[in-house]
């Protein structure tokens, strides 16, 4: 049986937090620990609401299944759509939530829609153009372009005929001229386009349905609510503690407007002797001590899982050799995960019809750490059609 006591900061304190409750926390917020199958279906995710990134050979369906959502690799349900949206980087939503997506992924401000695209902001600056006004001309575009299923090439070089300057440049490794990367991708979602699962090159449609009032509308108010989609207020909850600088270097955008989009109710906690900021019912979480479960909870994440992606690494992985290791520039591997600690490292090795495991242990793994690394190989290997080996 579980037991927990819970504790109370003085009055007008900051609530005490202990690194391991926040690792535990984050376990549970994410629905890490589920087991395999157990969700109701391909939609039933929490994390599904501020995306699942797709970036790797199992990507957000991975990341999906190891929070015991019942899906295979290369096989993505009607349910779902991929989308270009945080940091320019395929994320995988609800289908049915992607019109209350696109408003909330609208840029903050002026300066924010600069800060997204990166270098394009400059020579829109240099024309007179806003960056709002540059991004609505580009998805309009785009959205008049695609009337169906179009390979992200040929779209290129439709756009750069129809935009030319001051939206293309000359691109030296390709050796043509053409959109800057992020101001083709950033816009595409507010054209309503979505991508095709499993292509490469990336092969874009229209989303079925798309409101057509919703084409280029990238404006908003300052004070405009976001809904169950408002991304501040998701990436506190599922990766917090957080500060709203840790949060604007997750989203790419400036600090001063994430500052006036924090959420009013968040409260302070002090984690280790850091303070950041909780909702009140994460707070009120994070001060539940649990008993250590009986058996240890095992998970192999993907490079780019939620889990890993938030910007207090050196929470996540004191040991700055170790935080090297797991986020090298370039080739990231998966991360060995048990009770919320990353333990180790692991890069998948396909023989024929085998999966193998390259795995490099941080630590010594006792012998039911040592199990769950296997039943979560097994697990991946059937996830990939394949067996463990």
């Amino acid at each position: 049986m579980t037991t927990s006591t819970r504790t109370r900061p003085g009055p007008g304190a900051a609530a005490p937090v202990t690194r391991a409750a926040v690792l535990r926390h984050r376990v549970r917020v994410q629905q890490l620990d589920r087991p395999a199958g157990s969700a109701a279906g391909p939609t039933d995710a929490d994390v599904l609401a501020v995306g699942v990134q797709d970036t790797g050979p199992d990507g957000s369906l991975w990341a999906l299944a190891v929070r015991g959502v019942p899906v295979r690799a290369g096989a993505f349900p009607e349910e779902l759509a991929l989308a270009w949206t945080l940091r320019g980087a395929p994320h995988l939503y609800r289908r049915a939530d992607l019109p209350s997506v696109q408003r909330a992924l609208r840029p903050f401000s002026d300066d924010d829609a600069a800060r997204r695209v990166l270098d394009a902001s400059r020579p829109w600056r240099a024309a007179g153009l806003r960056p709002l006004d540059a991004w609505a001309r580009v998805a309009a575009a785009q959205r008049a372009l695609v009337r169906e299923p179009v390979v992200k090439g040929e779209l290129s070089t439709l756009l750069t005929a129809e935009l030319g300057e001051p939206y293309t440049r000359w691109c030296r490794p390709c050796g043509a001229t053409h959109l800057y990367e992020q101001s083709f991708r950033l816009p595409a979602l507010h054209a309503g386009l979505e991508l095709v699962p499993g292509t490469s090159p990336p092969v874009l449609r229209p989303v079925p349905g798309w409101p057509p009032e919703q084409v280029g509308q990238v404006e908003r108010a300052d004070d405009e609510p976001d809904g169950e989609h408002d991304v501040v207020r998701l990436l506190l909850h599922l990766l917090g503690p957080m500060t709203p600088k840790q949060a604007a270097e997750l989203l790419d955008a400036p600090l001063a407007d994430v500052r006036r989009r924090w959420p009013s109710d968040a409260v302070e906690v002090e984690v280790d002797g850091r303070r950041s900021g909780a909702l009140p019912a994460d707070a009120a979480a994070l001060q539940v001590h649990e008993d250590v479960a009986d058996e240890p909870l095992v998970r192999l994440l993907g490079p780019y899982d939620l889990y890993l992606q938030g910007r207090d690494r050196d929470l996540l992985v004191p040991d700055a050799a170790r935080r090297k290791a797991l986020w090298p520039v370039l080739g990231r591997p998966g991360a060995v995960l048990v009770d919320g600690e990353v333990v180790g490292t692991w890069r998948p090795r396909t023989r024929g019809r085998r999966l193998g495991l390259e795995l490099d242990p941080w630590v010594p793994w006792d012998a039911a750490t040592t199990a769950g690394v296997e039943r979560e190989h097994a697990r991946l290997a059937a996830f990939r059609g394949l067996s463990a080996g």
